[in-house]
Protein backbone atom coordinates (compact mmCIF):
# COMPACT_ATOMS: atom_id res chain seq x y z
CA UNK A 1 0.00 0.00 0.00
CA UNK A 2 1.14 3.60 -0.89
CA UNK A 3 1.20 6.51 1.78
CA UNK A 4 3.42 9.49 2.32
CA UNK A 5 5.23 10.56 5.52
CA UNK A 6 5.88 14.60 5.55
CA UNK A 7 7.90 16.40 8.31
CA UNK A 8 8.98 20.02 8.26
CA UNK A 9 11.12 22.35 9.84
CA UNK A 10 11.52 25.98 8.87
CA UNK A 11 14.94 25.42 6.64
CA UNK A 12 13.92 22.00 5.60
CA UNK A 13 11.32 19.70 4.63
CA UNK A 14 10.99 16.32 3.95
CA UNK A 15 8.03 14.19 2.18
CA UNK A 16 8.31 10.83 1.56
CA UNK A 17 6.11 8.09 -0.51
CA UNK A 18 6.71 4.51 0.50
CA UNK A 19 4.96 1.12 0.18
CA UNK A 20 3.92 -0.32 3.81
CA UNK A 21 2.14 -3.61 4.39
CA UNK A 22 -1.69 -3.63 4.66
CA UNK A 23 -2.45 -2.82 8.12
CA UNK A 24 0.11 -0.61 8.98
CA UNK A 25 -0.39 1.89 11.38
CA UNK A 26 0.82 5.83 11.93
CA UNK A 27 3.88 4.70 13.88
CA UNK A 28 4.80 1.96 11.42
CA UNK A 29 5.26 4.30 8.32
CA UNK A 30 6.89 6.80 10.23
CA UNK A 31 9.24 4.02 11.11
CA UNK A 32 9.42 2.77 7.81
CA UNK A 33 9.91 6.39 6.38
CA UNK A 34 12.72 6.30 7.56
CA UNK A 35 12.36 9.71 9.39
CA UNK A 36 13.26 8.77 12.82
CA UNK A 37 17.00 8.52 11.35
CA UNK A 38 16.76 11.83 9.28
CA UNK A 39 15.33 14.00 12.05
CA UNK A 40 16.83 11.85 15.14
CA UNK A 41 15.12 14.70 17.35
CA UNK A 42 11.70 13.92 16.58
CA UNK A 43 9.85 12.26 19.58
CA UNK A 44 7.08 10.44 19.09
CA UNK A 45 6.04 10.21 22.56
CA UNK A 46 5.69 14.68 22.75
CA UNK A 47 5.01 15.01 18.85
CA UNK A 48 1.55 14.82 17.89
CA UNK A 49 0.90 13.51 14.26
CA UNK A 50 -2.33 13.30 11.64
CA UNK A 51 -3.23 12.14 8.47
CA UNK A 52 -4.06 14.85 6.16
CA UNK A 53 -4.17 17.44 8.70
CA UNK A 54 -6.34 15.83 11.17
CA UNK A 55 -4.51 14.53 14.51
CA UNK A 56 -4.86 10.81 14.54
CA UNK A 57 -3.46 8.21 17.01
CA UNK A 58 0.64 6.55 16.76
CA UNK A 59 -2.10 3.40 16.38
CA UNK A 60 -4.27 4.45 13.86
CA UNK A 61 -4.38 2.55 10.79
CA UNK A 62 -2.98 4.08 7.30
CA UNK A 63 -5.26 3.92 4.34
CA UNK A 64 -3.80 3.85 0.12
CA UNK A 65 -2.86 7.32 -0.77
CA UNK A 66 -3.05 8.83 3.39
CA UNK A 67 -0.09 11.48 4.16
CA UNK A 68 1.05 10.97 7.55
CA UNK A 69 2.22 14.24 8.86
CA UNK A 70 4.66 15.03 11.76
CA UNK A 71 3.53 18.08 13.83
CA UNK A 72 6.51 20.41 15.55
CA UNK A 73 5.75 22.08 19.02
CA UNK A 74 4.27 25.16 18.63
CA UNK A 75 7.44 27.74 19.47
CA UNK A 76 6.04 31.12 19.61
CA UNK A 77 2.29 31.77 20.57
CA UNK A 78 0.15 32.16 18.38
CA UNK A 79 -1.45 35.07 20.07
CA UNK A 80 1.63 36.86 20.29
CA UNK A 81 2.36 36.55 16.13
CA UNK A 82 -1.46 38.33 15.82
CA UNK A 83 -0.80 41.15 18.11
CA UNK A 84 2.94 41.33 16.14
CA UNK A 85 1.07 41.66 12.88
CA UNK A 86 -1.66 44.41 14.85
CA UNK A 87 1.33 46.63 15.97
CA UNK A 88 2.75 46.45 12.52
CA UNK A 89 -0.02 47.65 10.21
Amino acid sequence: MNVGVCYAEAERQTWLRLEVPDGSTVQQAIELSGMLHQYPHIDLTAQKVGIFGKLAKLDAVVKEGDRVEIYRQITVDPAQVQRRRIDLD
